[in-house]
Parts: structure tokens; C-alpha cells; sequence
């Protein structure tokens, strides 16, 4: 009899479902798409329902490949990554009320400020951002009073989906961290910071990542045609289990994830460290860690503007390949990347992208080049400033879209001037939820056992010190750029607002 674990990963774009035996080997896997509603600009919505339909239909795909290729099997645990910050508020009868209001929805401008101006720039280690669950609370309180006076309790994604699953509601701590609302210190509600917005007696239950909270609902299983005896695990948020999935578990050990969105995140022992700089400050999904993070907001999502608006015919291959034939500063080109604003360093949602120094001598590999150029540069800028701070960060796992290419690995390991590993196999978060149920399960004696039975480097990437010292001479260029432009692309955010209002 095969013992296996699921890991399933709430995302904002799909859901993943992971089926790993007791040695850390894929035996299936499924995704499917979600829906995302944009009512109105900078308004992020979906249904948290389809979460849990979706949820299902995909422990049902791997369920059914199971029972094809592997006759003998024994599904022991299951456990969730998600999405992070998403606000879902359930009434007295633990039903939705209205749609999640994700993080990436940009609604609450105002109560950032209003935050600010009462608490300053940092709250609980956190800048105070419209992406944090507390400033959606703080908008539906404000403009949605109907569906504020029903609310009970509120939930982050994975947390609503594991609560359909098993009946159980809690919030673990590493998606706790998240909301602007958790006390490092002491692991509790800061309820100091809620009584000050109006927000009291709406909190769910904290247990930490590991707690098993406990098992599949009866008519699940059924309708998945499994025992109903399968532990559930609370998980962690999408950055924790991506950095467990990554093997990313002990203090100054850190990671460069390029998705749509990039992030560089350094695991630390503080649970109280205050950065400033947009620095990020969350609770890691192994205890007694906690981990600082840079947020890149158009990473991967720059280089897939690039080619859908350049080169539509060329592969990401190729389109690699014309990069790596421009040299280092790909000829005196420099891009901002900023096409969707920008999270750390500068919190600012109304910059801009640019291209600078563009003449007619450029071709499109200097042009893809200083794309991919200027996405490491921005994470570079949250590395350099942890390292101001007393960090040492000398290696890096990386892992997404820009640990597909060898010329991207190699880039990033001479910007950062630090090793770059890349892993033999990569599956994310979903594997570093699956890890969790491993673990929960008592597989493993820790989560480090774990991690060196299941996760495996393959490759390393030495930093070149000349190419990293004519790397940093652009970077000065690069961090130059937002203070020039800023007003520049104010100006026309504006008035491409009073364009579309006349």
C-alpha cells in the first residue's frame, strides 16, 4: 500500500493538486482554471465557492488518475497552500456574504491613509498597503454596511476552502501575518488595532501551520470515493510553502521567485523585525521562523508584455537567445519595470514603465535584455537593502519562469552576487503544502527532514565578480529612474483619467 499526501494550492489564476508518496516522488497531479471579476477598475473579485468546486474537481482528477496507474494506494493527509491577504466574510450560518476581495485589488487607497495617519507608515512590521486584509475590512465596513452588520467571522482563501472540507474554522498564523491585523510578538489578535477601525469580535481562531485541524468531511469523501480518515493540516500562505517547496527553512537561507509578480524572501529567526523600505515581515509555515520579503509587482508579467507586444511569433526560447547575444546594460537600455506600479521599494501604485536611453541603434535582444535587466534589478534593490539592514544573503534558490533559463540564472547570480541554485524538481507551493501533511502526519521527525528527503538542487550558479561590478554601475542608473520619472507618470495617470472621465 503506497502511502500518499495531497497538496493543494488555492491560486489567484487556478487550483493545483499534488498527490506525493512517503519519499517525496509525484505520483499525480491536476490543475483548472478560476474566474476573476473586475467590476470596476482596480476592483479584484472572485467566488470563494468556485475555490472549493475547483477544489474538488481537482482531488477528483488525481484521485481518478490514481485509481488507473496505481491500484494500491492510501491518500493519509492533505494540506493547502493559497493566496494571500484575500478577504472572505462569512455570516452567522458560516456563508458567504459577498465575493472575496483579493490581493491585488487596489480599492483601498483611503483607508491606507487613514491607517497611516493614526498608526504611521508600519504597522505590526508591515507597511500599510491596499493589498493587507485590514484595509478591505476597514472599506466594507465603510461601504458596504448591509453586508458589514451580517459579518461573523472573516477567512483568508485556503482557510474558506478548508473549512468547507472539514468543517473546522481557523486561521494559521503565516496568512495571519498577512492581514495587518497579527501581533508578532506574541502570536495573538492585536485587537488594539482592530478597536481602533471598529473591528471587533470577528476574528477566527489562530493555529499554526503544522496543527492538524481535523479530517475530510464525510460526503467528500464519498463523492471522492476515499476513506473519510484522511488528517487535514492548516497549510500556509502561497510565499511560505512556495519557500518550504523550495527547501528555504533555516535563518539567512532565501529565495528569488519570478512569476507574474516576483518576490525575494530570507527566512529569519526575529519574529518582531521591523524593515523599512516596503520590506514585507511574515510568519513562515515553520515554526518559530519568520521571513523578510520584496515584492517585484510585474516580474514574469513584464517579459509577457514584452513578447506579446515585440515578438509574438518568437518562443521565450528565442526570445532568451536575442537577449543573451546584447551585452551587459544591453547597450545603454534601461527598463523600469512598472507596469502594474510598484510594491517594494517604493509603494507607489501610480508609477509607471519605461524604457531609457531607446535609440534607433537598439535591436529587440537589447530591448528583451533590458527587460529581463531591469525585473533583477528590482528584486536586487530588496536584496541590497536587507543587506544594509545586517542580512547575509549569499545564496539563493531560485524558482518560477526565471529558473527556466540558464542566461536568467546566470544574470541573477551576478546582479545579486550571490549563488543561485536551481532545484531539479520544481512544483511550488502545492509541494511545500504537500511537505506539511508529510510532516503533520509524522512521516518526517521535522520539516528539515522532510525537505532533504523530498527536495534535491541540481544546479549552481557562481556570481562573476567583473560582470556583478558593471552590473552594479546600471543599477545606480536603474535606482535613479523612479525619482526622475515619478512625477512624469503622475502627471499622465492623470490625465489620462480626466480623458476617460470627458
Amino acid at each position: 500500500m503506497e502511502r500518499l499526501v495531497l497538496g493543494i494550492d488555492v491560486g489567484t489564476s487556478s487550483i493545483k493538486s499534488l498527490a506525493v508518496n512517503d519519499r517525496g516522488k509525484i505520483i499525480a497531479s491536476a490543475s483548472s482554471p478560476l474566474t476573476i471579476q473586475h467590476a470596476y477598475p482596480g476592483y479584484s473579485e472572485q467566488n470563494p465557492d468556485e475555490w472549493v468546486s475547483v477544489t474538488i474537481e481537482t482531488m477528483n482528477n488525481v484521485i481518478n488518475n490514481l485509481k488507473q496507474n496505481h491500484s494500491d494506494f492510501e491518500i493519509n493527509g492533505i494540506s493547502f497552500s493559497g493566496q494571500m491577504h484575500g478577504l472572505i466574510v462569512l455570516d452567522n450560518e458560516y456563508k458567504v456574504i459577498r465575493p472575496a476581495i483579493l490581493w491585488n485589488d487596489t480599492r483601498s487607497t483611503a483607508q491606507c491613509e487613514m491607517i497611516k495617519s493614526r498608526l504611521g507608515e508600519i504597522v505590526l512590521g508591515n507597511p500599510v498597503l491596499e493589498g493587507f486584509t485590514l484595509t478591505k475590512l476597514m472599506w466594507l465596513k465603510q461601504h458596504e454596511p448591509a453586508h458589514w452588520s451580517k459579518t461573523k467571522v472573516f477567512l483568508l482563501p485556503k482557510d474558506y476552502v478548508r473549512f468547507k472540507l472539514t468543517g473546522a474554522i481557523n486561521m494559521e498564523l503565516s496568512d495571519a501575518s498577512s492581514t495587518l491585523l497579527l501581533d508578532p510578538s506574541t502570536n495573538e489578535w492585536s485587537e488594539d488595532v482592530g478597536r481602533q477601525f471598529g473591528i471587533t469580535n470577528i476574528y477566527p481562531p489562530l493555529v499554526t501551520s503544522d496543527t492538524q485541524v481535523g479530517f475530510l468531511k464525510q460526503s467528500i469523501a464519498e463523492k471522492l470515493g476515499i476513506s473519510n480518515k484522511v488528517a487535514v493540516f492548516a497549510g500556509g500562505g502561497d510565499n511560505a510553502c512556495g519557500a518550504i517547496g523550495a527547501g528555504v527553512i533555516e535563518p539567512n537561507q532565501s529565495l528569488c521567485s519570478i512569476g507574474t509578480s516576483g518576490v525575494i524572501l530570507s527566512c529569519e529567526s526575529k519574529q518582531d523585525a521591523e524593515y523599512g523600505n516596503n520590506i514585507h515581515m511574515f510568519k513562515h509555515a515553520v515554526n518559530n521562523l519568520s521571513y523578510a520579503m520584496g515584492v517585484t509587482l510585474s516580474a514574469g508579467y513584464s517579459l509577457n508584455w514584452f513578447k506579446n507586444q515585440c515578438a509574438q511569433n518568437d518562443s521565450f526560447d528565442e526570445l532568451m537567445s536575442y537577449a543573451e547575444q546584447s551585452k551587459i546594460g544591453a547597450q545603454g537600455l534601461i527598463f523600469a519595470p512598472y507596469l502594474a506600479g510598484e510594491r517594494t521599494p517604493h509603494g507607489d501604485a501610480n508609477i509607471r514603465g519605461s524604457f531609457i536611453g531607446l535609440s534607433g541603434m537598439h535591436s529587440l535582444g537589447d530591448m528583451a535584455r533590458a527587460v529581463v535587466e531591469g525585473v533583477t534589478y528590482s528584486l536586487y534593490e530588496s536584496i541590497a537593502y536587507l543587506r544594509t539592514q545586517g542580512k547575509q544573503i549569499n545564496e539563493v534558490v531560485a524558482i518560477g519562469g526565471g529558473a527556466k533559463s540558464e542566461f536568467w540564472l546566470q544574470l541573477q547570480a551576478d546582479i545579486f552576487n550571490a549563488k543561485v541554485y536551481k532545484l531539479k524538481h520544481e512544483e511550488g507551493p502545492s509541494m511545500g503544502a504537500a511537505m506539511i501533511a508529510a510532516t503533520g502526519l509524522k512521516w518526517y521527525e521535522d520539516i528539515g527532514a522532510c525537505v532533504e528527503q523530498f527536495i534535491h538542487k541540481e544546479q549552481v550558479f557562481e556570481p562573476n565578480k567583473e560582470r556583478h561590478v558593471a552590473y552594479q554601475s546600471y543599477f545606480e542608473v536603474y535606482k535613479a529612474v523612479y525619482n526622475q520619472t515619478q512625477p512624469l507618470t503622475k502627471k499622465l495617470v492623470e490625465l489620462t483619467k480626466q480623458s476617460t472621465h470627458n
